[in-house]
Protein backbone atom coordinates (compact mmCIF):
# COMPACT_ATOMS: atom_id res chain seq x y z
CA UNK A 1 0.00 0.00 0.00
CA UNK A 2 0.93 3.48 -0.91
CA UNK A 3 0.97 6.82 1.67
CA UNK A 4 -1.09 9.08 -0.02
CA UNK A 5 -0.48 12.55 0.45
CA UNK A 6 -3.23 14.59 2.74
CA UNK A 7 -3.49 17.57 0.66
CA UNK A 8 -6.22 17.82 -2.28
CA UNK A 9 -4.74 19.09 -5.32
CA UNK A 10 -6.17 20.41 -8.13
CA UNK A 11 -5.85 18.02 -10.62
CA UNK A 12 -3.85 18.61 -13.99
CA UNK A 13 -4.79 17.58 -17.48
CA UNK A 14 -2.95 15.37 -19.19
CA UNK A 15 -2.28 15.95 -23.06
CA UNK A 16 -4.16 12.64 -23.46
CA UNK A 17 -7.78 13.84 -22.53
CA UNK A 18 -7.65 10.58 -19.47
CA UNK A 19 -6.82 11.93 -16.46
CA UNK A 20 -4.35 9.76 -13.93
CA UNK A 21 -5.59 11.31 -11.11
CA UNK A 22 -3.92 9.18 -8.65
CA UNK A 23 -0.64 10.22 -9.90
CA UNK A 24 -1.52 13.84 -8.91
CA UNK A 25 -2.58 13.12 -5.24
CA UNK A 26 -0.33 10.35 -4.71
CA UNK A 27 2.77 11.39 -3.10
CA UNK A 28 3.37 8.96 -0.15
CA UNK A 29 0.45 9.06 0.54
CA UNK A 30 -35.05 13.54 14.55
CA UNK A 31 -37.77 13.31 14.34
CA UNK A 32 -39.38 14.69 17.24
CA UNK A 33 -42.57 12.74 18.12
CA UNK A 34 -46.09 14.24 18.54
CA UNK A 35 -47.41 14.93 21.90
CA UNK A 36 -50.41 15.11 23.30
CA UNK A 37 -51.90 18.29 25.43
CA UNK A 38 -50.93 21.81 25.28
CA UNK A 39 -48.49 21.56 28.16
CA UNK A 40 -45.35 19.90 25.57
CA UNK A 41 -45.74 22.54 23.45
CA UNK A 42 -45.39 25.56 25.97
CA UNK A 43 -41.87 23.93 27.30
CA UNK A 44 -40.64 23.84 23.68
CA UNK A 45 -41.45 27.77 23.32
CA UNK A 46 -38.80 29.95 23.47
CA UNK A 47 -36.37 26.97 22.82
CA UNK A 48 -34.50 26.59 19.51
CA UNK A 49 -36.37 23.36 17.56
CA UNK A 50 -33.88 20.53 15.98
CA UNK A 51 -33.62 21.10 12.42
CA UNK A 52 -32.49 17.62 11.03
CA UNK A 53 -29.74 18.00 8.56
CA UNK A 54 -30.65 18.06 5.05
CA UNK A 55 -30.17 14.77 3.39
CA UNK A 56 -27.41 15.79 0.88
CA UNK A 57 -26.92 12.64 -1.11
CA UNK A 58 -27.10 13.21 -4.84
CA UNK A 59 -26.87 16.80 -4.56
CA UNK A 60 -24.13 18.69 -6.45
CA UNK A 61 -22.13 20.97 -3.59
CA UNK A 62 -19.19 23.15 -3.83
CA UNK A 63 -16.78 24.13 -1.53
CA UNK A 64 -12.82 25.83 -0.27
CA UNK A 65 -10.18 23.42 0.68
CA UNK A 66 -7.62 25.26 2.84
CA UNK A 67 -4.59 22.58 3.52
CA UNK A 68 -1.88 24.13 6.19
CA UNK A 69 -0.42 27.11 4.43
CA UNK A 70 -1.62 25.81 1.12
CA UNK A 71 -3.72 28.86 -0.74
CA UNK A 72 -7.51 27.58 -0.77
CA UNK A 73 -8.53 25.65 -3.75
CA UNK A 74 -11.84 25.58 -4.90
CA UNK A 75 -14.05 22.10 -5.85
CA UNK A 76 -17.18 21.03 -7.37
CA UNK A 77 -18.72 17.57 -6.74
CA UNK A 78 -21.39 15.29 -6.51
CA UNK A 79 -22.30 13.58 -3.31
CA UNK A 80 -22.62 9.82 -4.01
CA UNK A 81 -23.33 7.95 -0.62
CA UNK A 82 -23.53 8.68 3.10
CA UNK A 83 -21.55 5.90 4.93
CA UNK A 84 -24.27 3.98 7.23
CA UNK A 85 -21.87 2.83 10.03
CA UNK A 86 -20.42 6.74 9.53
CA UNK A 87 -23.00 8.95 8.89
CA UNK A 88 -20.81 12.20 9.34
CA UNK A 89 -18.80 10.49 6.02
CA UNK A 90 -19.70 11.11 2.25
CA UNK A 91 -18.56 9.86 -1.09
CA UNK A 92 -17.87 12.26 -2.75
CA UNK A 93 -17.57 12.35 -6.83
CA UNK A 94 -15.10 15.89 -7.82
CA UNK A 95 -15.30 17.32 -11.39
CA UNK A 96 -12.27 16.11 -13.44
CA UNK A 97 -11.19 13.82 -10.60
CA UNK A 98 -11.75 10.42 -11.00
CA UNK A 99 -11.32 8.04 -7.80
CA UNK A 100 -13.74 8.68 -4.91
CA UNK A 101 -12.88 10.70 -1.64
CA UNK A 102 -14.58 9.91 1.50
CA UNK A 103 -15.18 13.19 3.57
CA UNK A 104 -16.93 14.53 6.61
CA UNK A 105 -18.53 17.40 4.69
CA UNK A 106 -19.53 19.23 8.00
CA UNK A 107 -16.60 18.15 10.50
CA UNK A 108 -14.01 18.99 8.52
CA UNK A 109 -12.44 21.92 9.26
CA UNK A 110 -10.06 21.95 5.79
CA UNK A 111 -13.69 22.13 3.49
CA UNK A 112 -14.69 25.86 3.71
CA UNK A 113 -18.40 27.66 2.73
CA UNK A 114 -19.71 24.54 1.75
CA UNK A 115 -22.68 24.83 -0.31
CA UNK A 116 -25.40 22.69 -2.03
CA UNK A 117 -25.58 23.90 -5.55
CA UNK A 118 -29.28 24.30 -7.56
CA UNK A 119 -28.22 22.39 -10.57
CA UNK A 120 -29.44 18.72 -10.46
CA UNK A 121 -27.15 15.71 -11.49
CA UNK A 122 -27.70 15.04 -15.51
CA UNK A 123 -29.75 11.81 -15.28
CA UNK A 124 -27.42 8.97 -17.11
CA UNK A 125 -29.34 5.58 -17.64
CA UNK A 126 -27.99 2.94 -18.39
CA UNK A 127 -28.07 1.44 -22.26
CA UNK A 128 -26.87 -2.06 -22.02
CA UNK A 129 -28.19 -3.56 -18.59
CA UNK A 130 -26.89 -6.90 -20.01
CA UNK A 131 -23.38 -5.52 -20.42
CA UNK A 132 -23.43 -4.02 -17.00
CA UNK A 133 -24.38 -6.51 -15.60
CA UNK A 134 -21.64 -8.52 -16.99
CA UNK A 135 -18.51 -6.71 -16.28
CA UNK A 136 -19.70 -5.93 -12.81
CA UNK A 137 -17.08 -8.75 -10.48
CA UNK A 138 -15.27 -9.30 -13.08
CA UNK A 139 -11.28 -9.23 -13.44
CA UNK A 140 -10.68 -6.54 -16.02
CA UNK A 141 -8.02 -5.25 -18.00
CA UNK A 142 -8.30 -1.12 -18.31
CA UNK A 143 -6.39 0.59 -21.45
CA UNK A 144 -5.13 4.08 -20.60
CA UNK A 145 -3.52 6.16 -23.13
CA UNK A 146 0.46 6.65 -22.19
CA UNK A 147 2.34 9.97 -22.81
CA UNK A 148 3.70 8.96 -26.27
CA UNK A 149 0.37 7.73 -27.76
CA UNK A 150 1.31 4.25 -26.09
CA UNK A 151 -1.68 2.41 -24.54
CA UNK A 152 -0.72 0.57 -21.24
CA UNK A 153 -3.16 -1.46 -19.99
CA UNK A 154 -3.88 -1.70 -15.53
CA UNK A 155 -5.07 -4.84 -14.19
CA UNK A 156 -8.11 -4.28 -12.11
CA UNK A 157 -11.67 -5.44 -11.11
CA UNK A 158 -15.00 -3.81 -11.45
CA UNK A 159 -16.80 -3.68 -8.31
CA UNK A 160 -20.00 -2.13 -8.95
CA UNK A 161 -22.44 0.53 -9.84
CA UNK A 162 -21.81 3.87 -8.89
CA UNK A 163 -24.84 5.05 -6.61
CA UNK A 164 -26.62 8.26 -7.95
CA UNK A 165 -24.06 8.57 -11.31
CA UNK A 166 -25.38 5.60 -12.83
CA UNK A 167 -23.84 5.31 -16.35
CA UNK A 168 -20.56 5.21 -13.63
CA UNK A 169 -18.77 2.38 -12.18
CA UNK A 170 -16.94 1.72 -9.28
CA UNK A 171 -13.19 0.02 -10.25
CA UNK A 172 -9.75 -0.41 -8.41
CA UNK A 173 -6.67 -1.67 -9.86
CA UNK A 174 -4.04 -4.27 -8.76
CA UNK A 175 -1.18 -1.64 -8.55
CA UNK A 176 -3.43 1.30 -6.69
CA UNK A 177 -6.25 -0.44 -4.55
CA UNK A 178 -8.03 2.75 -4.06
CA UNK A 179 -11.98 3.43 -5.78
CA UNK A 180 -11.92 5.01 -9.00
CA UNK A 181 -15.10 5.36 -11.29
CA UNK A 182 -15.57 5.60 -14.88
CA UNK A 183 -18.14 5.09 -17.39
CA UNK A 184 -16.84 1.67 -18.21
CA UNK A 185 -19.69 0.85 -20.95
CA UNK A 186 -17.83 3.14 -23.18
CA UNK A 187 -14.05 2.05 -22.05
CA UNK A 188 -15.61 -1.49 -23.49
CA UNK A 189 -17.42 -0.65 -26.52
CA UNK A 190 -14.09 1.32 -27.61
CA UNK A 191 -11.96 -2.02 -26.94
CA UNK A 192 -10.42 0.22 -23.92
CA UNK A 193 -11.67 -2.33 -21.30
CA UNK A 194 -11.58 -6.14 -21.24
CA UNK A 195 -12.81 -9.11 -19.11
CA UNK A 196 -9.90 -11.45 -18.02
CA UNK A 197 -10.87 -15.32 -18.62
CA UNK A 198 -11.33 -16.67 -15.64
CA UNK A 199 -8.91 -19.59 -14.24
CA UNK A 200 -10.30 -22.70 -15.43
CA UNK A 201 -8.72 -24.74 -12.66
CA UNK A 202 -10.77 -23.25 -9.83
CA UNK A 203 -14.46 -23.94 -9.54
CA UNK A 204 -17.01 -21.17 -8.62
CA UNK A 205 -17.31 -22.03 -4.78
CA UNK A 206 -13.19 -21.95 -4.43
CA UNK A 207 -12.83 -18.30 -6.38
CA UNK A 208 -15.51 -16.72 -3.65
CA UNK A 209 -16.71 -17.62 -0.19
CA UNK A 210 -20.98 -17.76 -0.58
CA UNK A 211 -22.90 -15.19 0.84
CA UNK A 212 -22.34 -11.84 2.39
CA UNK A 213 -21.10 -11.82 5.90
CA UNK A 214 -21.54 -7.96 7.15
CA UNK A 215 -19.03 -9.29 10.41
CA UNK A 216 -16.29 -6.90 9.30
CA UNK A 217 -17.84 -3.54 8.15
CA UNK A 218 -17.41 -1.39 11.19
CA UNK A 219 -14.16 -2.93 12.30
CA UNK A 220 -11.21 -0.57 12.97
CA UNK A 221 -7.71 -1.70 11.37
CA UNK A 222 -3.98 -0.95 11.66
CA UNK A 223 -1.77 -1.24 8.61
CA UNK A 224 2.24 -0.67 9.55
CA UNK A 225 3.63 1.13 6.58
CA UNK A 226 7.44 0.55 5.44
CA UNK A 227 8.90 3.23 7.80
CA UNK A 228 7.24 1.61 10.69
CA UNK A 229 4.67 3.89 11.62
CA UNK A 230 1.26 2.81 11.74
CA UNK A 231 -1.89 4.03 10.27
CA UNK A 232 -5.56 3.03 11.52
CA UNK A 233 -8.62 3.15 9.53
CA UNK A 234 -12.20 1.60 9.64
CA UNK A 235 -13.63 -1.18 7.31
CA UNK A 236 -16.90 1.08 5.77
CA UNK A 237 -17.79 -1.36 3.17
CA UNK A 238 -18.49 -4.70 1.57
CA UNK A 239 -18.93 -4.75 -2.37
CA UNK A 240 -21.64 -7.03 -2.85
CA UNK A 241 -20.44 -8.87 -6.12
CA UNK A 242 -16.94 -10.24 -4.03
CA UNK A 243 -17.63 -10.42 -0.42
CA UNK A 244 -14.16 -10.99 0.62
CA UNK A 245 -13.67 -7.40 -0.83
CA UNK A 246 -13.96 -4.32 1.25
CA UNK A 247 -13.53 -0.52 1.23
CA UNK A 248 -11.23 0.64 4.22
CA UNK A 249 -11.22 4.58 4.97
CA UNK A 250 -8.11 5.38 6.90
CA UNK A 251 -8.52 7.83 9.40
CA UNK A 252 -5.43 10.35 7.71
CA UNK A 253 -6.31 9.56 4.49
CA UNK A 254 -9.13 10.73 2.55
CA UNK A 255 -8.93 8.11 -0.25
CA UNK A 256 -11.15 5.02 -0.55
CA UNK A 257 -9.47 2.12 -0.17
CA UNK A 258 -9.81 -1.61 -1.32
CA UNK A 259 -8.55 -4.96 -0.18
CA UNK A 260 -9.40 -8.53 -0.04
CA UNK A 261 -9.50 -9.08 3.30
CA UNK A 262 -10.32 -12.71 2.97
CA UNK A 263 -6.99 -13.63 1.35
CA UNK A 264 -7.10 -17.40 0.15
CA UNK A 265 -3.93 -19.18 0.01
Amino acid sequence: MRETEKGMKTPHKKATGRQQTREIVDGHTLSASMRKKKISQKKQRGRPSFQPRRNIVGCRISHGWKEGDEPITQWKGTVLDQVPINPSLYLVKYDGIDCVYGLELHRDKRILKLKILPDKVPFSPVRDVHLANTIIGKAVEHMFEGDHGSKDGWRGMVLAQAPIMKAWFYITYEKDPVLYMYQLLDDYKEGDLHIMPESSNSSPKEREPEGVIDGLIGKHVEYTKEDGSKRTGKVIHQVKAKPSVYFIKFDDDFHIYVYDLVKKS
